[in-house]
């Protein structure tokens, strides 16, 4: 159960305040739950020249090394699109505890220009890669979210549309699980992704079935709800209202999902409606 971060902006907006110094900001949220620590890894993730570039830490951002890490990659973050991740590690491999940390599971993943953050997990990440086509050797970790990373790469080259490829993706997840004897967990737990493949979009889905509790900013909105809030120059989107007031981040349920594009200026915002295989 992890939390995401997004920024798309055409005013020069420091994410900082969002990574750092908000009152919700990503980096309280590693530990503002005893409960529910994000002790697993940190990643933050921009572009320099239309090159993504990502820092990441191997434990919870807020272990005092870590923490020092973190707030210089989130002061180092600039330009029209930042993301940010923490981790709480899925284990469908059942490891041993310390084989799923490294910079290698953390996120975001980044390949060539695209950067990718996933809250939620994949029972069978190693009879996914036969999926994965021309990736099937790429992912570098131990990490399942790596392995939809490249499965939604795939699936993109081939489908082209964003969101179509997405469902192609949970299609995939649903075939795997299925030759896998249909166990109880299901196909997936959690399909939450922020996406993007240049410094001038970003891709939100919100995907989530079962109930894991309330947002760890309080209220009644579920844990895997995200929500996201936009004006003329700037989309945030996240896990949770980093914020106040709450209310005035919109709520991005599950079946939903964004694009916001960077044009002449400003961020036009999309929303829509993907479709979900049946698998119930």
């Amino acid at each position: 159960m992890c939390r995401l971060f997004g920024m798309l902006s055409a005013s020069g907006t420091k994410a900082s305040e969002y990574l750092v110094h908000s009152e919700n900001s990503l980096l309280r949220q590693a530990d503002a739950d005893p409960k529910r620590l994000q002790d697993d890894g940190w990643g933050i993730g921009w572009y320099e020249d239309a090159r993504a570039e990502v820092k990441k830490g191997d434990l919870g951002a807020f272990r005092p090394k870590e923490r020092k890490a973190f707030l210089a990659a989130a002061q180092k973050a600039r330009g029209s699109l930042v993301v940010g991740h923490l981790r709480k590690a899925s284990n469908p491999m059942d490891l041993p505890k310390t084989k799923l940390h490294g910079p290698l599971n953390s996120q975001p993943f980044a390949h060539g220009s695209a950067l990718f953050l996933h809250n939620g997990w994949i029972p069978f990440p190693q009879e996914t890669r036969p999926f994965l086509g021309e990736y099937s050797e790429a992912p570098l970790g131990i990490n399942d979210s790596e392995v939809f990373f490249y499965l939604l790469l795939h699936r993109i080259e081939k489908d082209r549309s964003v969101p179509r490829a997405y469902e192609a993706s949970l299609v995939d997840l649903r075939e795997v699980w299925q030759a896998q004897g249909r166990s109880d967990e299901g196909p997936y737990g959690g399909m939450n992704i922020l996406f993007s493949r240049t410094p001038h979009e970003l891709w939100a889905f919100c995907n989530f079935h079962g109930d894991h509790g309330k947002a760890l900013g309080g209220g009644d909105r579920p844990y895997y709800e995200m929500c996201y809030r936009e004006s003329g120059d700037t989309l945030l989107v996240a896990s949770e209202p980093m914020d106040s007031p709450a209310d005035s981040w919109l709520r991005l349920p599950a079946g939903g999902y964004l694009h916001a594009e960077l044009k002449n200026g400003a961020v036009k915002v999309r929303k829509g409606t993907f479709q979900e295989p049946a698998w119930k």
